[in-house]
C-alpha cells in the first residue's frame, strides 16, 4: 500500500497576476521551464515572486533517469535563438538572479555546454548586474566542457549527486557518481566559481550513505548542498521508500554541520533551485 503524501508536502494552487505574467513571459519567448516539466511543487510560489528556472535544449532528454518526469526521447534540433530569448525574458521579468538548468543532450558534441555558455553570455549584454547560476548535467566527465563553462563564468554552477552512491545505478542508470563528483571537483579546482549540487531522500537511502555523500562532496570542495523529499511524479517511476519526518530534516541539518558543509538548505520542499537567490 502506498504511504499517503505527508501534510507539509502539500502545496494549495496559486493563480495570481504575477504568476499569470510568468507565464505568458515564458510562452511568449517559446521558452521551458523545469517548474513545469519536472512538476515542481514549489512552481507557484517561485512564480509569485516572479522566478523560475529556464530549462535549455528542448524538453526531450537522452537519458531515463527513473525519478524524473521529464520525458526520454529523441531530442529536436537545438533552437540557436533560445540563448537570446532566455536573455529577454530575465530582463522582463526583472531578475537579478537567474537559474539555467538543461535536458541532458548527449547527442550534441561537449553536450551543449556552448549553448549554456551563450545564454550566459547573453544575459550579461542586457542584464550584466544580473547574478547566474547554471544547473548542468555531466558532460560525461569532459573537460573541454566543462572548460567552455568556466570561461562563461556563472557565479554558481550546479550539478546535482542526486542519490547515494548506493542507489545511483538504480536511480540514474546512464550516470556515475564518481564522474559527478569529479565534474565539481574540476570546476571547484580550476575557478573561483562557488559549487553546489544537492539529492533527494526517500530512494530507500540509510542516513549512513547521507552522511557519506554529504562527507564527499565536502571533500571536493562544494560551497553548497540542498536535500530535499523525493515525491513520486507517476506510478511509472522509482516508488517513495519512505517520507522523512520534520524532526529527521533536522538530524539531515546535524548530518550537513558535521560534513562541515557551510552553506545548506534542508527541508521537504527544497530543491535544488528553490531559492537560491537567498542561498547564494
Amino acid at each position: 500500500m502506498r504511504e499517503r503524501l505527508p501534510v507539509y508536502l502539500k502545496r494549495p494552487i496559486i493563480d495570481t497576476d504575477k504568476t499569470r505574467t510568468v507565464r505568458k513571459i515564458l510562452k511568449t519567448k517559446c521558452l521551458n521551464t523545469v517548474c513545469e516539466n519536472a512538476r515542481c511543487p514549489n512552481k507557484n510560489e517561485c512564480y509569485t515572486k516572479n522566478t523560475a528556472t529556464f530549462l535549455i535544449m528542448g524538453n526531450n532528454c537522452t537519458r531515463n533517469c527513473r525519478y524524473c518526469n521529464i520525458s526520454c526521447a529523441k531530442p529536436g534540433p537545438l533552437d540557436l535563438n533560445e540563448p537570446v530569448h532566455v536573455a529577454e525574458a530575465v530582463k522582463a521579468l526583472g531578475l537579478k538572479y537567474a537559474v539555467i538548468t538543461s535536458v541532458t543532450r548527449d547527442d550534441l558534441p561537449l553536450g551543449g555546454a556552448e549553448h549554456f555558455a551563450n545564454c550566459i553570455y547573453e544575459i550579461r549584454k542586457i542584464s550584466p548586474d544580473t547574478k547566474i547560476e547554471i544547473l548542468t548535467p555531466d558532460f560525461k566527465g569532459d573537460k573541454e566542457a566543462l572548460d567552455i563553462i568556466i570561461e562563461a563564468k556563472p557565479e554558481v554552477f550546479n550539478h546535482n549527486i542526486e542519490t547515494v552512491k548506493e542507489l545511483f545505478k538504480t536511480a540514474r542508470p546512464q550516470g556515475n557518481y564518481d564522474c559527478s563528483l569529479q565534474v565539481l571537483k574540476y570546476v571547484k579546482q580550476h575557478s573561483n566559481i562557488l559549487t553546489k549540487s544537492g539529492l533527494m531522500v526517500g530512494l530507500g537511502e540509510t542516513m549512513g550513505q547521507i552522511e557519506s555523500t554529504l562527507n564527499d562532496l565536502h571533500n571536493i570542495g562544494c560551497d553548497i548542498v540542498t536535500i530535499g523529499q523525493y515525491i513520486q511524479p507517476s506510478k511509472q517511476h522509482l516508488s517513495v521508500a519512505k517520507y522523512y519526518t520534520l524532526e529527521e530534516f533536522e538530524t539531515l541539518k546535524m548530518l550537513a554541520n558535521n560534513a562541515e558543509i557551510l552553506h545548506y538548505q534542508i527541508g521537504p520542499l527544497v530543491r535544488s533551485s528553490y531559492r537560491a537567490a537567498e542561498l547564494f
